[in-house]
């Protein structure tokens, strides 16, 4: 039987919650150019905390979006790659990223009369 995301208990909105998480699909669209280190995430993706990228990071790692791979060095070093699963997220999520850049005018320009309107209403 289908999943039915409507449902409050379908586990598909687990992978809906992941697709709507901006940090996710930032890491995912990154990591599907290079394998990175935490740090180089973390100095890349502006705004995001520490704390937030590492549960983000054991997030995508867990839904076996990304792979974390643990290299001997002195202090450990630590580099996250995309998994075939990720890849295929990613490719799904890229037209999202392409359609927010390429609308963004008009979206801020519909905040703004919708903002106005509401100042309008108030006063």
């Amino acid at each position: 039987m289908k999943p039915n995301v409507y449902a409050a208990d379908c586990p598909t909105r687990q992978i809906l919650d992941r697709v709507g998480d901006k940090w996710a699909v930032l890491i995912l669209l990154l990591l599907r150019e290079e394998p990175m280190r935490f740090n180089q995430l973390r100095r890349t993706i502006e705004g995001i905390s520490q704390k937030m990228l590492s549960q983000v990071l054991k997030s995508l790692e867990r839904d076996g979006l990304i792979k974390r791979r643990a290299i001997a060095t002195v202090p450990v070093t630590v580099e996250y790659s995309i998994t075939q699963l990720g890849v295929t997220l990613a490719a799904a999520v890229d037209p999202l990223r392409d359609w927010a850049e390429e609308n963004l005018k008009d979206v801020l320009a519909a905040q703004r009369r919708y903002d106005s309107q509401q100042k309008d209403e108030a006063a």
